[in-house]
């Protein structure tokens, strides 16, 4: 989760630990226990979390409630595919060797893992 800042994890982990919907003040009081920080401040991370997409608002009177748009799996997953793809698009040897490099260092519980994943996907 590289692609996030640090107040936008703590933000989503916050997101994630609850999938209820959250209002800002919610969000403000958990986060507030271990730091201080403005109400407005988490108000605008939750806006610029609303507006790339990664959480989902609803109107809740004059305010909004919050949650996360995907699982913490989900986002993950999409900024790997995401970097091979933008990074390493002109050049597939690179990609290649970008998978090939990661799957290199992922645990055995890890690797087979993939491998179900992957004979799952080719039983289709």
């Amino acid at each position: 989760m590289n692609a996030l800042g640090d107040l936008e994890r703590q933000v989503m982990d916050r997101l994630w630990a609850d999938p209820a919907p959250q209002s800002v003040r919610e969000v403000h009081q958990a986060l507030s226990r271990d730091r201080e920080l403005a109400y407005t401040t988490v108000m605008t991370v939750l806006d610029r979390l609303a507006k790339k997409g990664l959480v989902r608002r609803e109107r809740d009177g004059r305010a909004y409630r919050y949650q996360a748009g995907q699982t913490r799996d989900e986002l993950v997953a999409e900024l790997m595919h995401s970097t091979l793809a933008d990074e390493l698009s002109d050049r597939e040897d690179d990609r290649t060797a970008a998978l090939v490099a990661f799957v290199g260092r992922v645990s055995p519980d890890e690797a087979a893992a993939m491998r179900a994943a992957l004979d799952r996907l080719e039983g289709r």
